[in-house]
């Protein structure tokens, strides 16, 4: 087992924190090894065959880890790209990365996931008739 329950729950706990402060839909999915060389191109076909590119304000984020082969990528939608500043996804990926090197799985997931929903809730903050347009379990069904 990759990671213990706790540590899901806890990833989970932190999509939904995350969640509170803003529209943007975070997503987690896990697998293990990368079918491709380049884990953001693997992270497209993952954020389209879950539908993060569906929501309304094309604000989804997708967290893509693939522990086996200690591949890893952030991607969000077209939305979030056109407001938020050049490197954003950059330096949350080398956070992330810091944890990961030290097998850390768990915390460098949480820790990108409240940065994501940080820096969202500026351009993206939560409304009252928000609703929740993808699960925020986390994903790990075989994806084609």
């Amino acid at each position: 087992m990759f990671l213990t329950e706790t540590a899901k729950e806890r990833i989970v706990k932190a999509i939904k924190d995350a969640e509170l402060n803003t529209s943007g839909e975070v997503k987690v999915h896990i697998e293990e090894t990368c079918p491709t060389e380049d884990p953001m191109e693997r992270a497209k076909q993952v954020f389209h065959y879950l539908l993060l590119d569906r929501t309304a304000q094309r604000n989804g984020v997708l967290f893509y880890l693939a522990h086996g082969n200690h591949k890893f990528a952030i991607l969000g939608d077209e939305g979030i790209d056109k407001v938020v500043p050049v490197n954003f996804w950059e330096g949350i990926r080398d956070s992330m990365r810091q944890y990961f090197l030290q097998e850390d799985f768990a915390g460098g997931l949480q820790m990108g996931i409240r940065e994501a929903g940080n820096q969202l809730k500026k351009f993206f903050p939560y409304h009252q008739d928000d609703i929740n347009e993808i699960s925020d379990d986390i994903s790990t069904e075989p994806i084609p």
